[in-house]
């Protein structure tokens, strides 16, 4: 042997490297870019709005902004407390959001993170500078608080686990 590798055995530690390197920064699609099916929402609810905000630094990661309307509660107040019961249901634990007005849920095993609120909490957020959305979920949020559209805010992101 002269001290050669093969290029069998180039190939093999060429893709581990690349697995590694990968690994490393974030390149798990299921760790770093939840989708919307995984929040469950309350029983008729629909998504009116839907963006993906991504942010590809060292730390990457995806979340997924939705404005959710469902017209058989009173008040969005109503439709948020039912979603933080139906949440509870499936096992998710409860915690605090970013704001006063929001509430927010880890998914079991602590995989996902649900920030929700009302369309006016979360607009009165944005209002102050406390929380940002995205164009397209902040005009939505205005537009069911307009036609008086009992309608939440919701913000799913990649857990602490």
């Amino acid at each position: 042997m002269t001290g050669r590798l093969g290029p069998v055995v180039v190939a093999t530690l060429a893709a581990l490297g690349i697995s590694v390197a990968l690994a490393g920064c974030g390149g798990g699609a299921t760790t770093h870019d939840p989708s919307a099916t995984q929040v469950p929402l309350v029983d008729g609810a629909s998504v009116m709005a839907q963006v993906r905000q991504c942010d590809h630094g060292a730390n990457a990661y995806c979340a997924i902004e939705m404005v959710v309307t469902d017209p058989r509660y009173k008040t969005s107040a109503d439709l948020v407390d039912q979603e933080h019961e139906k949440l509870r249901s499936h096992g998710w634990t409860g915690g605090t959001g970013d704001t006063s007005d929001q509430k927010a849920a880890d998914s079991p095993g602590h995989k996902l993170r649900v920030t929700y609120a009302t369309a006016s909490g979360d607009l009165r957020g944005v209002d102050l500078g406390s929380i940002q959305r995205s164009r397209k979920i902040t005009l939505a949020l205005s537009r069911a608080l307009f036609d008086q559209a009992p309608a939440m805010s919701l913000m799913l992101e990649v857990g602490a686990s």
